[in-house]
Order: C-alpha cells, then structure tokens, then sequence
C-alpha cells in the first residue's frame, strides 16, 4: 500500500529522518511511538503530502488515497452537520446523480435503438457497482458514524458553526472515516471523544478496510487497534509486530541486548585502538596498522537510544483526615429547567480512589465542582475532619499568572522541601531545557494545563479532586502521575476518558447518568464486566396485563435514546447559560441607554437622539427574542 524508500527529511538544518526504508501492506493498523519531537507527526504529514521530504521517494499503491486528520486547527461553518458529513460521501453522490440522469434519458430514448442499449449497459454497470460500495445505505452509513461519535438525531440539523472546538474535530474524523481512504492517517484521534466514542472508534477500525497510522496517547486505545508498533528514533524507524504493551516488554530487551552488544563491540574498538597506538611508528607492524585501520572504519557503530530520565514523584505527606471525607446528601443542581443531578446520596471515604464516569453531558464536571464547593440548589454537603481539599478543573490553566515564566510560577506555591524538584516535576510535565524559562503567556493551552497540574500537585492536601487531569500529557508522563497518586496517602476523586489510568488508579467507579450516580465498588474493569451482566440479564416478568415484553432490541433503543436525549439537555443547558449571559448584557446596555436618554440634554441633538431610538427599539426587540428563545428552552427541558 505504500512504501518509504531512501526517504530523508531535513528540518531547520537538523536531519529528522535518513534513508528510511519502511512498508505498510494492505489492512495493517500501525501506531507510531517515540519521545516528543522525534518526528511522527512531521512524518504523518509527508504521507498526507503536507510536507516535502528532502530525499527518497514515497511510493503509493495504484489508485491509493490518504486522508489525514491533524489534531486540532480544523473548524467547519455554513452547512448543517448532516449534510456536511454527506459531503464526505461525494464519489457516490455522483453516481447517484449519473444514475438519476441516466434514467431521465432512458424514458426520453426510443426503445429500440443502439442509444437505449448502450444506456441501460451503462446504467447496469454503474448501478451495481453503486450497490456494492454501499450507495444504497449512504444516509444510513453518514447516520451510524455520527451517532458512534456522540451527536444526536438533532445535530445533524445544526449549523456546522454551533459546535465547540472539541466537536469540530469529530466533524473531521466523521467526514475522514465516511471518505474511507486506503491510507488513513490519525494525529491523536481521541484526544475529543469520551469513552464511549472511543470505544466505538475502537470497533470501526479494527474493522477497517484500509491501512491505519496512528499517533495515540491513549494506550488502552493502541492496545486494542495496533497490530505493530512502529517506533521513531534516531532518524529511523524500528517495527516492532505486537501491541504497544508487548512493544514495552520487547523495546526493553531489545535495549538491553544493544547495550550489552555496544558493551563488547566497545572493548573490540578499545583493543584495536590500543593496538593501533602502540605498532603505529613500527616499520614492522606497518601492514598490521593498516589493516587495523581499515578494520575500524568498517565498523558499524551501534547507537543506543537515549534513556529518559526515570523520575519518579511523590506527593507531599497530607494531613490526616476522618474516615469520612464527604458526603453529599439528596443534592440537587440545575441549570434553569435542566436538572443535572437529581436529589443524589454519595460517600467519599478515606483512601479511596473514585472514578467519574459518564457519557460527554451526563454531570460529571457538575458533580466535581459541587464536590469542590460550587453551589446547588437542595441538599447537602458534609465536609469530613480535617479535610484539606485541591482542585483541578478542565479550565484550572486560566488562573495562572502570565508574567512569570513555566520554573517561577511553580516556585510560587512550592513548599521549602519541594523547592530540589521542581525542574524533575517540570520535566515530568514536559518542560525541559529553556521551556522553564518561557513566560506563562507564551504557552500553548496544553503547556498551560500541564503547568497548572504540575502546580496543584506540590500542594500538601488529603483530597484531590481532579477533572481531566491526563489532558495533553503524553504516555511517560501519564504514567508519572499514576504512580504518583497510586502511592498517594490520601483520598483521590478524578475524572479522565484515559481506560488505562482509570484502570490503573480507581478504587471504586461512580457512574453520572440520568441524574443519579451508580456506585460500583472495585476498578474499571470489574465496572465493566458487572454492567455487561446487567444488561444481559434478563428483563423481568411481563405484567400480567401486557401480552408482550419489552425485547431486548426495544430495550437498547431505549437507552440509546435516554443518552441522545442526555446529549441534547447538556447542550441545551449550555446554549441557555449562553442565552443569560446574552440577557444580561444586553439589559446593561439597555439600562444605560435610557440613563442617558432621561437627561432632557440628551434630544437636544435631533440626529443623536435618534440614533438614540432606534438602538433602544433594536435593543428592545433583541431581549424581547432572547428571552423566547429562552422560554422555549426552558419549556423543551
């Protein structure tokens, strides 16, 4: 399907790449690894035809096509969701529209004619071949990837433009799987899914037709896709046929067998260069020089890869607190009509570590900002003994201050103790050479996220309440902060979409759906095993006034419906906290405007009063419309 030959790559006068030689067949799923900046996506990109190799040759199979999704930067406007996705499906939108004219002409044509025959060929080939690649299910296709990535009946109605810059991104993916390339090429492709999406992208490529190259951070998600490993270093690329976890294993003894040969290749050349030394200025030995010489030039010099720096973190010793830590009881919150979490019970206790899991909308972000102290409008919430509570929100980067630079903003908070390890901590976090000195407000939003993470951790407290904390860290520094809170003495409630570090931290997984929170008391896993069997047991008996149960189809269409409909209250919460804003700052304006017009001063300027009027009627009308669009809003939820 495609092959690398001699490729080379140059980048600011650095080689990135020498003499690749690398092939990809048909179907295979390949993930690429290697330290950041080592070059995978510079690479994807060469494939995608983005970027210019400097040498070699990169030789696609006949008729092959490569679509590539980058990740983030892409944002679509101007036509509803449904139809954009159609848009992805245009090859057999243009046999359809062939067929469509190839009929009109049939019924124009005489009967018998040589034109009618050639017709009515052309129109059988084109319609099978249109059959077979599935042009009779297009809508429904278009329909399925949309809902496996999260978006309701109703979006496919929504403008493009509505949708945030998480939901762009899963445009792009739905329009780039419904293209089917036959190389597809995917830069961090689950970095906006929750974990439902994610694991239904999870299905759809390990059935995909084509070849697959992908850049993950996610390493439950490249167990689960990957065939081979495909790691990028030292200006090449090392293959390796297994998952990324056996790729760990394999990678280690690989190394170690490199060291140890690098070990005795390096005690040869140390005797030959001896050897040379000593005969160099003997007449005698002058043929044996020579041929030690050349002995050594011909040597093949084995280069280790670099061993990244093990740090290992530990959080400060926190204060000791009760066996109860918190407790939320009959707590209700609701935005307007649209209530998140509906009179819900839960007990957090000490030592626990407690995963947040839910589709996107479902309440998890509410639920731990309620836990953070955030209002509600019934209930309680108890805070336990000596409770030390920390809390690191999907937005905590925006209250870091610009002015100091990534090294000075961690001093800031840093106990005296903690002060020897803030550059370790930072490297961690991704911050290594002069990247510590970079000013706060020169940081990307990832950096800024990863900063602020670093920050909260320094902190001495019992509770952490951490919503997406994995956000933008690679897999080294996922694995950092595991071990770090693994080894914590304290009590942990987090939220993440990464199945292998809730796996490897959660104690017991609370489920956000529907208002309420389910508890199930053991990790991810037995979480998982334990709804497969509810939803598998059998429903109860029928009532003896119905003649038919429900079957277990009607009852996986329920539930997929309670979720769209979960989907579509979040986003309508979200479009009415919009719409208050808008309120409320339109009726500013509008305060202030007749403030100004009750001065008689204010009509003594015919032209200005007005323009005066006229922004008060269109001031006027706007609220008038806000609050509709309001109301209805509030009545649909």
């Amino acid at each position: 399907m495609l092959h690398l030959k001699k490729l080379s790559k140059d980048f600011a006068g650095r080689p990135l790449f020498t003499n690749i030689d690398w092939h990809l067949k048909k179907g295979e799923r390949v993930g690429l690894v290697g330290e950041n900046g080592a070059g995978k996506s510079t690479l994807m990109r060469i494939i995608a035809g983005l970027v210019e190799h400097s040498a070699g040759e990169l030789i696609f199979a006949r008729g092959a096509t490569v679509g590539y999704l980058p990740q983030d930067g892409i944002v679509t406007r101007g036509r509803p969701l449904f139809d954009e996705a159609m848009e992805a499906m245009g090859e057999l939108r243009e046999m359809e529209r062939e067929l469509h004219e190839l009929t009109a002409r049939l019924e124009a044509a005489p009967a018998e004619g040589e034109e009618h025959d050639a017709l009515l060929d052309r129109y059988g080939r084109l319609q099978e071949e249109f059959r077979l690649r599935g042009g009779y299910a297009m809508e429904a296709e278009v329909g399925r990837v949309l809902a496996g990535l999260g978006f309701s009946d109703a979006d496919g109605r929504k403008d493009c433009g509505e949708f945030s810059g998480g939901w762009q991104m899963r445009i792009a993916l739905a329009k780039l799987l419904l293209r089917k390339p036959n190389v597809l090429l995917l830069d961090e492709p689950t970095n906006h899914l929750d974990i439902e999406a994610r694991n239904w992208l999870e299905e759809y490529l390990c059935s995909y037709p084509g070849s697959v190259i992908l850049v993950s951070h996610d390493r439950f998600f490249m167990d689960q896709v990957c065939q081979r490993i495909t790691e990028v270093w030292n200006e090449t690329l090392t293959d390796y046929h297994c998952s990324y976890s056996r790729y760990l294993t394999e990678r280690e003894a690989r190394v170690a067998a490199l060291r140890e040969a690098k070990r005795r290749q390096d005690e040869e050349v140390a005797k030959i260069e001896d050897f040379i030394i000593r005969f160099r200025y003997k007449a005698d030995k002058a043929s044996l020089v020579q041929s030690r010489i050349k002995q050594l030039e011909k040597i093949e010099r084995i280069v280790l890869p670099p061993e990244r720096k093990r740090i290992r973190f530990r959080f400060p010793d926190p204060p000791k607190s009760g066996r109860v830590v918190m407790e939320l009881k009959g707590v209700t919150r609701a935005y307007g009509a649209i209530v998140v979490l509906d009179r819900v019970d839960l007990t957090v206790e000490k030592g626990e570590r407690i995963a947040l899991v839910g589709h996107n909308g479902a309440g998890k972000s509410t639920l731990m900002g309620v836990l953070a102290g955030k209002g509600f409008q019934g209930g309680e919430r108890v805070v336990g003994h000596n409770v030390v509570s920390d809390y690191f929100a999907q937005d905590q980067a925006q209250v870091l201050e610009g002015g100091r630079s990534a090294y000075e903003e961690l001093l800031a908070d840093a106990p005296f103790d903690m002060v020897p390890q803030l550059r370790d901590i930072l490297g961690a976090f991704l911050f290594s050479g002069d990247d510590i000195h970079k000013k706060v407000a020169v940081l990307s939003g990832g950096e800024r996220n990863r900063l602020a993470l670093a920050k909260m951790l320094l902190r001495p407290s019992n509770l952490l309440l951490m919503d997406e904390p994995t956000n933008h860290l690679d897999l080294f520094s996922k694995e950092v902060l595991l071990d770090a809170l693994k080894s914590f003495d304290g009590t942990v409630v987090f939220v993440s979409h990464d199945r292998y570090f809730i796996d490897g931290l959660a104690t017991r997984v609370v489920e956000v759906e529907g208002g309420r929170l389910t508890s199930y008391h053991g990790g991810y896993e037995y979480y998982l095993r334990k709804k497969a069997s509810d939803d598998d047991q059998p429903s109860p008996a029928p009532d003896p006034r119905s003649s038919v149960s429900a079957s277990k189809e009607e009852r996986q269409r329920q539930r997929e419906e309670e979720k769209a409909r979960q989907r579509d209250d979040k986003r309508r919460l979200k479009r009415l906290v919009d719409i208050e804003e808008a309120i409320a700052a339109e009726e500013l304006r509008l305060t202030e405007l007749e403030q100004r017009m009750a001065d008689p001063a204010f009509f003594h300027d015919h032209e200005s009063a007005r323009r005066g009027g006229e922004e008060h009627a269109a001031l006027t009308a706007r609220i008038a419309l806000l609050y509709e669009e309001w109301e209805g809003l509030g009545t649909a939820g």
